[in-house]
């Protein structure tokens, strides 16, 4: 009997969870991008993101969806940790709106009105006109209603599954009995906390927890700690989403935590200290699902009202727990460099474009170290550096990118014509290389995913050309940093023979590969590797090209560079037969 009733709970759970994804992920397919745009333009004041992430939710039934878009919001740039704030305390509200919608479920009665709004009449209706929008419907926008209506009626069953297993347990004194260790606030807390940290939904607990209240052994001092705990435990799955996101993104998914974490405290020693002296009489009164649905909504809604008129003292507080690095605040003073108000002095706002574009240069540069040394020994720590100073990189092509056309319109001298547009020119350049630098990142982790590694030969050609992509990569970033033309010039030979390298290197795998030295499945990973660091010493030449272009003020450097590779004068062979002896991938086959 134990048994049956266990597995019909659980079944209940089952249909439940699978109920609410699959109206949420409808509702989201209906509204599409405009909830996205939506968030992120109607966040001018804390009291509008609240009513924002209260509605948004409340149409999605998922305060951790919300919360995650918003995490990404802020990841990506588009919105700042103060804007989000407002989203998730108002996401914490919107959720509540679950517990009212599960409450038809328990409308019952055997004729008229109340036979028409029971939970069997409503879910075979809906179910009824969900299944005919989604097989007889050809609209993606049917199928998405018919998904949502489906899912609302196997949430309404799901529910009923629940209440129907655990009714019998009403007449059960044990089980009546073990609610009581429940009005220990700290007791009850936990099991809030730890109930939804595994279901992941705050709606799923609350929901759960209503279905146990038809039994009768839930009272106001039992459930009150539990619904505290759930609005923590609904966390979890938004610190999950912030891993691998940048500072700022781990700020806003702490915010979540917090938010409930303070509403919890607050309310904990404001309701049981008052509580010493007064002693409420309805603690001991019994619950059901719609005064379940009343406190979840009043305990959230009283939290948020409590936190609005600290909302700048909570940003202040995860930026506190979140501290900036030196590489951090660099990038802050970085952006700060390019003020609108140095627009109309050309010669400033160069020189200003100039050394926050070295800082990007500088970033650009460690990601390519980086991404090389994870062929060497893949790390967790540095693959999720790589992403998140690629997010940077991105932000300082943006921003470099718009100041300088702005200062494009100005007034400027044939000189600052020229710079300006070097900047230009090289911003995109830099930000390409920051782009192989990852996809060079990817490789290793493939080799990582697949256990695998190249053959001792294939090990040995790599590590010759990297070696040449280090130097490369080297000359011009200092040739960039000092403006150096002459130093530039060496870039473009070896350029040359990297490519040469690469085309010799696939030619020799292909071998391999036919002789059976190398699996097969290696094949595309070692092409991925040589194809982007072929990229990377083209980008290189790139930048070279622009930097020799403004020294020499020529106005085409695409026939300049035509030239040179025709011409080919001493000083180049002179180059490109150093590197050649210096970067010879036969040593390997001579030392056999």
């Amino acid at each position: 009997m134990a048994i049956t009733m266990i597995l019909s709970l659980l079944s209940g759970v089952a249909l439940f969870l699978f109920g609410m994804s699959l109206m949420g992920d409808g509702l989201k397919k209906v509204a599409g991008n405009k909830l996205e745009l939506i968030l992120y333009k109607l966040t001018s004041t804390p009291i509008k993101g609240v009513l924002l992430g209260t509605a948004v939710t409340a149409i999605i039934q998922s305060s951790s969806a919300t919360t995650v878009m918003v995490v990404g919001f802020v990841n990506s740039g588009m919105m700042k940790v103060a804007q989000s704030i407002g989203i998730i305390m108002g996401a914490n509200i919107g959720t509540s709106i679950t517990g009212w919608i599960l409450c038809l479920s328990y409308i019952e009665g055997s004729s008229g009105i109340a036979q028409l709004l029971s939970t069997a009449t409503i879910s075979a209706v809906v179910a009824i006109v969900g299944i005919i929008f989604k097989m007889f419907l050809k609209k993606d926008v049917f199928h998405n209603v018919g998904d949502i209506l489906l899912g609302f009626s196997i949430l309404m069953v799901g529910m009923q599954t629940m209440s129907g297993a655990v009714a019998p347990l009403k007449q059960n004194e044990a089980f009546t009995n073990m609610f009581t260790m429940f009005s220990n606030p700290i007791m009850g807390i936990l099991i809030g906390i730890l109930f939804t940290a595994v279901l992941q939904s705050a709606s799923a607990a609350v929901g759960i927890l209503q279905a146990l209240s038809v039994t009768g052994g839930i009272t106001f001092a039992s459930a009150l700690p539990i619904v505290m705990g759930i609005g923590v435990g609904a966390a979890c799955p938004v610190l999950l989403s912030a891993i691998g996101t940048n500072k700022n993104g781990k700020r806003t998914a702490l915010i979540y935590l917090l938010n409930d974490l303070l509403g919890m405290l607050f309310w904990s020693i404001v309701f049981y200290s008052v509580n010493a002296f007064v002693h409420f009489d309805f603690l001991d009164s019994i619950m059901n699902p719609v005064s379940i649905a009343l406190m979840n909504t009043v305990f959230r809604t009283a939290t948020i009202i409590v936190l609005v008129p600290f909302i700048k003292y909570i940003e202040k507080l995860v930026f506190y727990l979140v501290k900036d690095t030196v590489e951090d605040e660099a990038d802050d003073k970085d952006f700060d460099l390019l003020e609108e108000r140095f627009l109309v002095y050309p010669d400033i706002a160069i020189s200003q474009s100039n050394t926050a574009m070295l800082g990007m240069v500088k970033k650009v540069h460690k990601n390519i170290a980086c991404s090389l040394k994870l062929l060497e020994e893949f790390s967790w720590t540095s693959y999720n550096k790589i992403q998140e100073r690629e997010n940077v990189i991105d932000k300082y092509e943006d921003k470099l990118g718009l100041y300088l056309m702005q200062l494009t319109s100005k007034a400027l001298s044939t000189t600052q014509t020229k710079e300006v547009s070097k900047l230009l020119h090289t911003i995109g350049d830099f930000e390409r290389l920051g782009d192989h630098a990852v996809n060079v990142a990817e490789v290793a982790n493939e080799l990582r995913e697949k256990n695998s590694m190249f053959s001792k030969e294939a090990q040995y050609e790599i590590s010759v050309l990297k070696s040449a992509i280090k130097e490369i990569i080297e000359i011009t970033v200092t040739s960039f940093e000092n403006g150096d033309s002459q130093k530039a010039a060496r870039v473009e030979p070896l350029r040359e023979l990297i490519g040469i390298l690469c085309d010799e290197m696939k030619m020799r795998h292909i071998e391999r590969l036919q002789a059976g030295k190398c699996e097969l499945k290696m094949g595309f990973a070692f092409n991925d590797l040589l194809n982007n660091l072929e990229r990377i010493a083209d980008h290189c030449s790139n930048v070279a090209i622009a930097l020799i272009e403004m020294e020499l003020k020529l106005y085409d450097p695409h026939e300049y560079l035509k030239k040179l590779r025709e011409t080919k004068d001493y000083t180049y062979k002179q180059c490109f037969e150093e590197y050649e002896a210096k970067y010879d991938i036969n040593k390997y086959q001579l030392s056999e």
